[in-house]
């Protein structure tokens, strides 16, 4: 069985198409049709149901496309640490993003480093910080930056560096009656309608814990996963929200007030605590952080 094989049903259980699948490994369909029934008549097992316009994955091949995926990886990692051992840095670097980095120029470090270590596949994905953390400890994920209620976080297999700790600020449309104000305490947004990210995730339960510490409800009538779209919603005159400065910087006719008693955020850098490629080792060095 070859490691090509395997990346050739990976393509096809993940497209659910042997033309699409051709096309992302770069070869004619013939031929990744005929690799994959080679490696069926090896394994003795069908691993996917096919007719002229679909294709199915069969349980055996759910179960074989996981385990494939597990080997590659090992083989990737194979291959960049004995590469590092050279000082070359090879491999992938999978980093997560929450939508509202403000701590670091994420853009800028990870164009820095991809002209130091320009043999390392870089991947980045947005999610939500819990998702991360439990990526991270998997070993699914590198690196991750999260925004977290917490001043710390404590999880089995995840190293932080806590990176900024801010208080939000109220953001207000132009002509609020509010946003003549040079500053504001929870109980004067207390009869506002919100908008926030979805209940229960990381960050929100910073904002809702400060208005619950203060013994006040508000109502949070919008849930939105991008701070952009919370913005267009405060624009237009709908909500009200609260969000890191640096997010409501650079837009016009919005209003960002400080909010006397408001939620702090604390911004973290995460990364494996057991045992971090070489990839993520190498970008923790160049900002001066020691994987440990």
């Amino acid at each position: 069985m070859e490691l090509q094989q395997m990346r050739y049903a990976i393509a096809v259980a993940e497209e659910r198409s042997f033309t699409r699948a051709a096309e992302r490994c770069h070869v004619v369909q013939s031929a990744l049709s005929h690799q994959i029934k080679a490696l069926e008549r090896e394994l003795g097992t069908q691993l996917f149901a096919r007719t002229s316009r679909r294709v199915e994955v069969t349980s055996a091949g759910e179960a074989f496309v996981a385990s494939a995926r597990e080997s590659l990886a090992a083989a990737e990692r194979a291959v960049a640490e004995a590469a590092a051992t050279t000082g070359e840095v090879r491999g992938t670097l999978s980093v997560g993003v929450i939508p509202t980095v403000t701590a670091i120029d994420l853009p800028a470090v990870l164009g820095a480093f991809h002209r130091a270590h320009p043999h390392v596949h870089i991947h980045m994905r947005g999610g939500g910080s819990d998702q991360f953390i439990a990526a991270i400890a998997a070993g699914d994920l590198d690196v991750a930056v999260l925004g977290l209620h917490e001043a710390h976080v404590d999880r089995a297999g995840v190293a932080t560096r806590l990176l900024s700790s801010e208080r939000l600020v109220a953001v207000l449309p132009a002509v609020h009656p509010l946003a003549q104000r040079d500053a504001l305490a929870l109980r004067d947004l207390a009869g506002e309608v919100f908008v926030d990210f979805p209940d229960g995730t990381p960050g929100r339960v910073q904002s809702d814990c400060a208005f619950a510490d203060a013994g006040l409800q508000r109502d949070v009538a919008f849930e939105a996963v991008s701070s952009d779209f919370m913005l267009e919603l405060v624009d237009n005159g709908l909500v009200v929200a609260l969000l890191p400065q640096a997010v409501v910087e650079q837009r016009p006719g919005l209003i960002a007030l400080p909010v006397e008693d408001g939620p702090t955020r604390h911004e973290f850098l995460s990364w494996s605590s057991f045992n971090p490629s070489p990839a993520a080792r190498a970008l923790m060095s160049s900002l001066d952080v020691v994987p440990t």
